[in-house]
Parts: structure tokens; C-alpha cells; sequence
């Protein structure tokens, strides 16, 4: 479409989303329909969850700006939703096509090479402290919602470092994923996802068992819509040390740290216990804020080096755990995602469950496995995402209402699964990928992620409330690593 003829129009945002005047170039001959925001793209403008998506890259090599820049002109601006700025037009969102001018979204700070020459923990500490600064920013609404930083400073694991922030009414992990890689060299293999297979043989035994998955689904569905009614008017979780006490924890800066493991560490307790990645990344996490919380309400460990029981009794601790709504899930090249009508939609396509976590101390690590896998298979066996995700469309368009909301939890959890080859983006080779987030009403929130052989633990933490993200790192580390042993000496005793 051509651009020569624009005209400029001032368009009005609504009063509860708190936007103002901005101004916007809007084509005028073979404009295309303007397309409406999502409703949960809505809920990411609302003013307890205007929440950024922070996408953390280390690369093998120094960035050449100039390079970069020419290539994001040729990939990432060509996409719709980042060359379009969001506007009001008759009381309802939408996107409007706009002229991008790429200065205003890669920012190349000046930083003294020499001071920081030789000392890892400086330069790693500036990178920390660069991003927790980044988060106390937003981006302006007259422009697409998406800005690059490039620190060419070489870190511990790291030649150079780009920080994408991008807001999150642009798309969710998924289509950032895909985006991402669609700036890569060659595209890259993901993990597959294996749909279980039903141990049911027969005519009579496969009706009888999809009756029963129907009843079941059907029961946990009316519990859950019923849990998610309490949960947003009645029930509320144990005043924890990871809780914010009041919702203006939306409104702080983020500190953002990570921990890598051995990918294969994890899916060998994944193989010997017949789980998932997914259920061993819960465990640990649920162990890992056990330990944590023990050590927070007491001593760690008695004199003869036993750990003591300081937490409380019935500590209800809930996360906010997200879920990929497509219909066909997983990573798909950036031009799948973009057709109309394509199974890999591209935006805002998740919902969210309620997921408990059991916080204890228990004798048998594998018991944090347990709990895990059949409190995951007990939420693969309902709607409430479905239904989360309905009320989104419904309460967030016509009336708003804490059911529209996002629930008032202890913490947010998601699980993308990353490339398992090595990727480059533009040319430079990447050593590892931490995606993260801020502005949303909690004051914890835990992205894992895996990479070529690798998987990580991205804590996004307000440090007004969590001081010490790296002892719940080390927790969660410690956790992987008992839970670990304890599979191999189960398994060896049962070879012998």
C-alpha cells in the first residue's frame, strides 16, 4: 500500500485503560479493515496488568548496530503488530498501520569497555541492573509498543546482550518464539508434543472410557468454574514472604535473574518416573519454594544438620499458570503464524488454570514429583482454561468485573519450549535465551525455558519483597539435584 497521501487523526483512548491523546498517520487509499485488539490483549492494558514481555538474548558475538537495525527493517517491522500503533476508535481498541522510524526502537547505550574489562561480575551485575531499570519505563503509545536494547559488553556467558521488550497486547511467548526465530538463520527443530495415547482396547472399552473422560472432564470443569468464582470475591492465598501485601506491586520495577541446568538432568528423572518435562520443572519449583519459605519462617537446618519444619500449617500457595490455547501447539515459522486462518495463530491464544502448590518438606523428594504430575493431570482433565479465556472475551468487552481480571495468586508460571538446535539471529550466533516479564500483579514469576541442551529458570521478582531471588534460585538447583539422586538410587535398587 502506497504512503504517499496521509492525513492525521487524534483519536481518543478510553478513560479506565488511562491512555491519552496521541496522534496517528493513517493511510487513506487502499486502507485494509482495521483489525479490533483481543480481549485478553485488552486485559494486558489494564491498569493492574500493563504488563511487558522481556526478552533477554546473550549472543557468541559483538552486535554491529548498523546490521542490525538494516535486518529488523527487513523482518521484525514488516510484521503487522510491529508496524502498528494501538488506538481508540468508537470505544474499542484497534490497530492502525503507522510509518515506523527504527531509531526510535533500537537503543545502543555508550558503555566504558574498560571498566568493566576482565570483571565478569561487574559486567554481569550492569546487565542485571540495566534491565531492573528498563522495567521502571513503558513505551509510548504514539509508537508500535516494542523497543531493542544492545549492550556490547561482554558478560560470563556472553560476547554482547540484546534486550527485547515488547508489549504484551503484541502477542504472547509463543508468537515471540516464532518471531524470534524467524530472524534466524535456519530454522530450527522443536521438541515434538505427543498426544497420550488411550490404554483402552476394544469398542465397548474405548466408549465406556471416552463416557467416563466426558463425566470427568464435565465434574472438574463445575469445580473449577466454581474455584474460580471463590477465588476472585472470597478466597485469597497465605500472606506469604513471596506475596505482595497490596496490587500496587503491579506498578514496581523487576529484578530478573536466571539459572541454567542440564537439559538431559531433567529428562532423565522425566524417563525414569514416566512424567514430563513439565511436571519435573513443577516439582523443583515446588520443592525449591519449600525450601525457600522454610528458610524465610525460621532456621534451615537443626544442629545435627536435619532440616526443621518452620512453615506454617495449610500454606495455600497458588500460581497463575499459563496455557497455549491453539489448536495446534508448539513453534511455527513466522509465515505460518501470519496466514489467515492457520492453526498457529498468532497473538494473545492462551488461558490460564489455577495451579496449588503443595508447600512442605518432605522425607521422599520424588513425593514433590507426585504431587506435581496429578495435580497437572488434574488440570489437563478440565475447561477452565477454556472457560478463563471465555470470560475474557465476554466480561473484558461488555462488563468489566474481577471475573474479567486476573486472579489474585502468589505467583505466575510458564513453561515455553525453546529451539533445540543452536540458532543466529542476523548473523550472530546465540549462547542462550531468557524470556521474562513486567507489570503484572504479582510479585514472582517463573519462566522456564529450554535451549540446544540446556533449560532455565527465569525469576522476575519486585526485590522490595524478594531481596534474594538467587537463594530461590539455588533452592530450585538444590531441589533438581536431590530429586535427581533420589531416581537414581530408586532405580538402582531396583536393578539389584
Amino acid at each position: 500500500m502506497g504512503m504517499e497521501h496521509l492525513n492525521c487523526s487524534v483519536l481518543r483512548s478510553r478513560t479506565h485503560l488511562g491512555l491519552k491523546e496521541i496522534k496517528v498517520r493513517k493511510e487513506t487509499e487502499e486502507e485494509e479493515e482495521e483489525e479490533a485488539l483481543s480481549p485478553m490483549a485488552r486485559m494486558f492494558h489494564e491498569p493492574q496488568s500493563n504488563v511487558y514481555i522481556i526478552v533477554i538474548v546473550g549472543f557468541k558475538s559483538t552486535v554491529d548496530p548498523h546490521s542490525f537495525k538494516a535486518n529488523l527493517v527487513e523482518t521484525m517491522v514488516k510484521h503487522p503488530r510491529f508496524s502498528s500503533v494501538q488506538v481508540a476508535d468508537g470505544g474499542e481498541m484497534k490497530w492502525v498501520k503507522t510509518k515506523v522510524d527504527i531509531d526510535n526502537h533500537v537503543i545502543v547505550p555508550m558503555v566504558d569497555q574498560d571498566q568493566y574489562h576482565m570483571d565478569m561480575a561487574a559486567s554481569d551485575k550492569f546487565v542485571e541492573d540495566y534491565v531492573a531499570n528498563l522495567t521502571k519505563t513503558q513505551i509510548s503509545m504514539s509508537i508500535p509498543m516494542w523497543d531493542c536494547h544492545i549492550l556490547n559488553l561482554q558478560t560470563s556467558d556472553a560476547e554482547s546482550t540484546l534486550v527485547v521488550r515488547v508489549h504484551h497486547s503484541l502477542g504472547d511467548g509463543t508468537s515471540l518464539m516464532s518471531l524470534l526465530i524467524s530472524c534466524s538463520d535456519e530454522l530450527p527443530s522443536f521438541p515434538v508434543m505427543k498426544k497420550p495415547r488411550s490404554a483402552a482396547t476394544g469398542r465397548f472399552s474405548i466408549w465406556f472410557w471416552r463416557c467416563w473422560n466426558l463425566l470427568f472432564l464435565t465434574w472438574n470443569t463445575v469445580v473449577d468454574i466454581c474455584m474460580c468464582v471463590a477465588r476472585a470475591y472470597l478466597l485469597k492465598d497465605t500472606e506469604t514472604p513471596l506475596k505482595a501485601s497490596s496490587s500496587s506491586v503491579a506498578f514496581t520495577s523487576r529484578r530478573i535473574v536466571r539459572r541454567t541446568f542440564c537439559l538431559e538432568d531433567v529428562k532423565s528423572v522425566k524417563n525414569a518416573t514416566n512424567t514430563t518435562v513439565n511436571d519435573v520443572m513443577l516439582a523443583i519449583t515446588q520443592a525449591g519454594l519449600s525450601r525457600y519459605l522454610n528458610r524465610k519462617y525460621g532456621k534451615a537446618k537443626s544442629d545435627n544438620g536435619e532440616w526443621e519444619t518452620n512453615l506454617p500449617n495449610n500454606i495455600r500457595l497458588t500460581a497463575t499458570l499459563f496455557i497455549n490455547m491453539r489448536s495446534s501447539p508448539g513453534i511455527y515459522a513466522l509465515e505460518e503464524m501470519v496466514k489467515k486462518k492457520s492453526k498457529a495463530e498468532w497473538g494473545n491464544k492462551i488461558g490460564y488454570v489455577l495451579f496449588p502448590f503443595k508447600i512442605a518438606l518432605k522425607d521422599n523428594p520424588l513425593d514433590y514429583l507426585k504431587d506435581a504430575k496429578a495435580t497437572m493431570d488434574r488440570k489437563k482433565a478440565t475447561l477452565e482454561a477454556q472457560f478463563r479465556l471465555f470470560m475474557a472475551e465476554v466480561f473484558v468487552k461488555f462488563y468489566p468485573t474481577k471475573l474479567a481480571a486476573f486472579p489474585s495468586t502468589t505467583m505466575w508460571f510458564s513453561n515455553v519450549a525453546g529451539p533445540q538446535d543452536q540458532i543466529s539471529i542476523f548473523g550472530n550466533p546465540v549462547a542462550f535465551i531468557a524470556p521474562s516479564l513486567y507489570g503484572q500483579p504479582v510479585a514472582l514469576t517463573v519462566h522456564i525455558i529450554s535451549y540446544e541442551k540446556k533449560i532455565s529458570v527465569v525469576l522476575s521478582v519486585d526485590d522490595n519483597i524478594i531481596p534474594d531471588p538467587y537463594k530461590l534460585c539455588d533452592d530450585i538447583k538444590k531441589a533438581l539435584k536431590l530429586i535427581k539422586n533420589t531416581t537414581i538410587g530408586v532405580r538402582g535398587l531396583m536393578n539389584n
